[in-house]
This record gives C-alpha cells, sequence and structure tokens, in this order.
C-alpha cells in the first residue's frame, strides 16, 4: 500500500472503495451465474443490493447512496473511545485471551449502534487490539476486512466493525464462548468433545470452506487450522483466520503463484516446494484438522514416539483395515462412536492428505461424505 496514507482510517477507507468498485464490475456476471435460489446457500450474492443482483444492471459507482449503504451493510467504523468503554479501558477482567497478533477482549456494545453498554445490555463482541510488535502487517490486517466485510456465510466469522488510527488497530468479531477448536482438543482444561459434537464441528468448517472454493472467483484461505476453528454455545462452527487469504484463479483451472504463508505442517507439500496455490491446498489443510478431530492428536508433535511425529503418516499405517481403527480414535472417547462413521470420516480425512493434489476430493464432496453420516 502506499506511503502517502497518513492513518488507517484512510487506507481502510480506500481499500473498501476499491474492493467495492470490484465487486461493481462483476455485478453483471454474479446475477447471471449464480443460483436464484438464495435460501438453498448462503452466498456473496445474499449482500448484493437487490437492482444489481435480479437486473443484470450495472449501478453507478458515484451514486454516494449506493456506496454507503453497500459498506454499511458489512462492516462499520467504530470510535476507539466506545470500545475502552466496553472493555473497561481494555481491563485485565476482560480480557479473552492472547494470540500472536495481539489480545482479545470481551466487551458490550448496542446491536445497532455499536456503542458501548452496560455488560448484560446489547450484545457480546470480541474485540481483537492488535500488537504494534507483531509482525501481522498492513496488509494482511486489511485483508481480514476486504474478506470478511464481504463474505457472509452462517459458518463465517462475522466481522463486526473496526477501529483504525495512527496508534491503534482494532477489528471487532462477534462473540464465541467457546473458544477454538484447539483449546478443545489440546487443552487438560477443557472436557473432551462427543463424537456427535465432532462431527458436527468437521460439517461446519467443510462447508465454511466449500462456500469459498465454490464463488464466481474462489477465495483460498490457506491458514486452515483448529486455532481459527471457532465455537458458539451450541458448537456451531465459525472460520475465521483470513489474514493470508488469497484470491484463487477463476474456476480454480490454475495455481496461484504466491510466496509461502500458513502453519508448517498444515501447508499441502506442492505449495510448500513451489508457491503454486490452488483450492486442493484448503482441501490438504481441512484434511489435517479431520484427522486432529478423529485422533485428538496434534498434526505435528515432536514428543510422540518414533514413527508417530506426523499424524498422517502413523494413521495412514494403521487405516489398512478397520480393525485399526481403534488405534486412531481418540482414547477420551472410550469407545463411545459408531465405528463405520469413524471408518468413512478417518478414510475422507487421508483422501484429502493425499501427497497428489489431483487425488484430493473437492470441498463440496467432502460436505457430501460429512453430512451423508
Amino acid at each position: 500500500m502506499s506511503r502517502n496514507y497518513d492513518n488507517w482510517e484512510k487506507l481502510v477507507g480506500a481499500v473498501l472503495k476499491r474492493e467495492e468498485f470490484r465487486w461493481l464490475a462483476h455485478c453483471e456476471s454474479f446475477s447471471t451465474s449464480i443460483s436464484t435460489d438464495f435460501s438453498a446457500r448462503p452466498s456473496f450474492d445474499s449482500d448484493v443490493p437487490r437492482d444489481c443482483r435480479n437486473s443484470g444492471e450495472r449501478l453507478d459507482p458515484t451514486d454516494l447512496s449506493t456506496r454507503e449503504t453497500f459498506v454499511s451493510r458489512n462492516v462499520m467504523a467504530i470510535e476507539y473511545g466506545e470500545l475502552k468503554k466496553a472493555t473497561k479501558n481494555f481491563h485485565p477482567s476482560m480480557l479473552l485471551g492472547e494470540g500472536a497478533f495481539g489480545f482479545v477482549y470481551k466487551g458490550w456494545v448496542h446491536e445497532q449502534r455499536l456503542t458501548a453498554t452496560k455488560p448484560g445490555c446489547g450484545i457480546i463482541v470480541a474485540i481483537k487490539k492488535m500488537n504494534h510488535e507483531s509482525f501481522q502487517g498492513n496488509k494482511e490486517l486489511l485483508d481480514k476486512v476486504h474478506y470478511l466485510s464481504q463474505l457472509r456465510h452462517p459458518n463465517l466469522i462475522k466481522l463486526v466493525g473496526y477501529s483504525f488510527s495512527a496508534k491503534n488497530q482494532i477489528l471487532v468479531y462477534e462473540y464465541m464462548c467457546k473458544g477454538s477448536l484447539d483449546n478443545h482438543l489440546f487443552r487438560r482444561e477443557h472436557n473432551s468433545l462427543d463424537w456427535e459434537t465432532r462431527v458436527k464441528v468437521a460439517i461446519g468448517a467443510a462447508r465454511a470452506i466449500s462456500f469459498l472454493h465454490d464463488l464466481e472467483i474462489p477465495v483460498i484461505h490457506r491458514d486452515i487450522k483448529s486455532n481459527y476453528i471457532l465455537l458458539d454455545g451450541d458448537f456451531n462452527t465459525k472460520l475465521s483466520g483470513f489474514g493470508i487469504a488469497k484470491d484463487g484463479s477463476i474456476r480454480d483451472r490454475t495455481h496461484v503463484s504466491t510466496r509461502v504463508k500458513g502453519a508448517y505442517g498444515y501447508a499441502a507439500p506442492e505449495y510448500m516446494a513451489t508457491g503454486h496455490l490452488t483450492t486442493r491446498c484448503d482441501v490438504y489443510d481441512f484434511g489435517a484438522v479431520l484427522l486432529q478431530l478423529i485422533s485428538g492428536r496434534r498434526f505435528i508433535d515432536p514428543n510422540r514416539p518414533a514413527g508417530e511425529h506426523v499424524l498422517s503418516a502413523w494413521a495412514k499405517r494403521h487405516l489398512n483395515g478397520k480393525k485399526g481403527l481403534v488405534q486412531i480414535v481418540d482414547s477420551r472417547l472410550e469407545g463411545n462412536y459408531p465405528p463405520k462413521q469413524a471408518y468413512e470420516v478417518a478414510k475422507i480425512s487421508l483422501q484429502c492428505l493425499s501427497e497428489e493434489p489431483r487425488l484430493r476430493p473437492k470441498m463440496s464432496e467432502v460436505v457430501g461424505v460429512l453430512e451423508s453420516l
């Protein structure tokens, strides 16, 4: 981004305006290529103004009322002072957790105005205050705003608003009271998930990724892992972590070349070797998460005995037949799972983890398998 931008507010405004013009240029193609059954499959199109969505006409980008409607429907700027009030001046008692990029606080805001309210009034939000010393740059932060301000799906985390200034960069998300899947799988203070809940979480995450891949211009998440799979009070899944997401090629006809990013161990081998990025790279990542759900093990764990450091290699050796399934499934389930279902889940996870990209299923196919269980 240009150095001429002297503060975050101008920078975000410019990005949103740029992406709006890009969106307007695609209105006609969206109206003809996307199914008119909007209730059957949530999509980017659900937030498109009705006159563009149905008529196929291009909207006038100089119409300020149209621009304001488009931006305000997706994400709101929130005054920094309101976020200070909502978090009691970012008091430690409101702290939800700390990540690589900063601290996350709980706060209460008015549902429509997003102004601070007393605890118990309005809605709870997760307020992520970025750490100035973190390695997450302007572009990665703006990418989150770019994707989450446009994309709407029941299994994608909702970006409620933002507050950017020279000194503070804050993103405000919907609150997910159960935290991340990583916490439930690998932290002792959390109870183990039962089998039905694990399948529910897997289906929700798969639906989110399938939605991203099936857009007219596919979105490749590039960093799918258990930390970015968030859970609400009913263990409904919300996919987050769009800091390094990237647009794929139209209809995924070929790869996109890019600098390698993402978590070591999760990333697809061809992407790590060449930087060639396709939607099949996300499929590989999801296979790793799915295998973690089954086994309750980390994908890369040097503390395991020799031969068990890499989860996929260890699981493949045991999954030659159904008799080996008991070695793979999380012992904390204490045998309370349907063996046939578990075998099908393990099998599709290993297909996703195929070394050969073309042998991996599409995410829509994975969704079909999981939903049929």
